[in-house]
């Protein structure tokens, strides 16, 4: 039982305090509970063996999907030490360095905003877990997200066979009618279950559940393991859409491979999902293919970052922003076009310079000139914002030229 939730102390308990875990836990536990009384009524499990075997799966699958889940909220992804270098100081020119983590960037890490640290092989930061999925728990969290669609559909199987055999027991036939008593079933049982219109109405609900959360999770899971059996996490696959549109839009000639791929889905596959649940990397050193060595992707990264540098756009605030998610005073196409992402939203007053990387049509991203701004080392001013709310300086104001039409990502 002690490797059934692993934390390092007391304090990792408050992740449940979050709306995306009490949301998950609450439809566990409608789904379960609802499944568990109705196969009471449709399937007695002390008479046949059949009925036995079901109820015995039943709580297997809860079991297993409360273990998994837990494991990947408690575990963790691991996380870069914090002031981190490589053993080799020569190594450090192919690294990001993080001013907050006070040092670089490992291999495959990314910096987390939620988390506040560079997390290992970041995949995303999962609100339902309320943690980011990593090296550590990239197992366990994908785990969870096959047996919570397998546990929906027989649980779901359990509820409409309950409805249906409920239902049925209680209907008349008449010449011109027919009647549902909701009240109590025609027919004897060896057991007495009370299932009214109440009843009815909450295996209903968790029916709903069971297959809204089948078809979600079970899209999540297909995703997951597309990547994985690729060796990849879902922010590798962005940084090698990337690679590619940086190739081809300075026409540079060169090829990108991505160096974890191991050729083999099977060797992609073990370096996730192990008998032990544990890793058999250490997070910060990767094998890698014939080709490549271990800083191929941060290489890339760096270039990326340049890039993103020389093609960014400036802009001049013209109008305040308080930061809000959906603002109303932005009209009604900034109010429904609102980006469907976790990064921040960054406040804006009138005159303030905005360096711009990418962008939708009536939301932009991108930081503030920190130039004009008294802040702290390691502090970011960056994030979505109305397109309305800025125009574009016709002048770069350090040099006075006239700027270039650049791309924005």
């Amino acid at each position: 039982m002690c490797s059934f939730i692993r934390f390092e102390n007391l304090h990792e308990l408050k992740r449940i305090c979050h709306w995306g875990p009490i949301i998950a836990l609450s439809v566990i536990t409608i789904c379960s509970s609802m499944a568990i009384i109705d196969s009471v009524l449709w399937y007695w499990p002390l008479d046949t063996p059949g009925g036995s075997i079901n109820f015995i799966l039943l709580i297997n699958w809860t079991v297993l999907i409360l273990y998994n889940y837990f494991n990947a909220m408690f575990v963790g992804p691991g996380y870069v030490p914090i002031g981190w270098k490589p053993d080799n100081p020569q190594d450090a020119v192919y690294l990001q360095d993080c001013r907050i983590c006070q040092g670089y960037k490992a291999p495959r890490s990314h910096h987390c905003r939620k988390c506040n640290r560079c997390v290992m092989k970041m995949d995303h930061h999962c609100p339902w877990i309320n943690n980011c999925c990593g090296n550590l728990n990239h197992g366990y969290f994908t785990s969870f997200l096959l047996l919570a669609p397998l546990g929906c559909i027989h649980a779901s199987v359990i509820l409409i066979m309950t409805m249906y055999t409920q239902l049925y027991n209680r209907i008349s036939f008449g010449w011109s009618s027919v009647k549902i008593d909701m009240s109590l079933p025609r027919r004897d049982t060896q057991f007495v279950v009370p299932f009214g219109i109440y009843g009815f109405a909450a295996s209903l609900f968790a029916l709903g559940l069971a297959i809204g959360t089948t078809i979600a999770v079970g899209m999540l899971f297909f995703i997951q393991m597309k990547v994985i059996l690729r060796n990849k996490t879902t922010i590798e696959v962005w940084i090698e859409e990337k690679a590619k549109d940086r190739i081809q839009y300075y026409q540079t000639g060169e090829e990108f491979i991505f160096p974890y791929d191991l050729g083999s889905k099977w060797k992609n596959f073990r370096q996730v999902f192990t008998w032990s649940g544990v890793p058999d990397t250490d997070g910060i050193f990767w094998p890698v293919r014939e080709g490549s060595h271990q800083y191929s992707l941060t290489i890339e990264q760096l270039k990326q970052k340049a890039d993103k540098r020389v093609r960014s756009v400036q802009y001049k605030v013209i109008e305040d922003y308080s930061g809000a998610c959906c603002p109303i005073s932005k009209g009604y196409k900034t109010f429904f076009c609102t980006p469907y992402t976790e990064e921040p939203r960054m406040q804006l007053k009138k005159g303030e310079l905005i360096l711009v990387t990418r962008g939708l049509p009536h939301w932009m991203y991108g930081n503030k000139n920190l130039k004009t701004k008294n802040a702290h080392v390691g502090q970011h001013e960056r994030g979505w914002f109305p397109r309305r709310c800025v125009e574009k300086c016709l002048y770069d104001t350090a040099t006075e030229k006239p700027t270039e039409e650049k791309k924005i990502l």
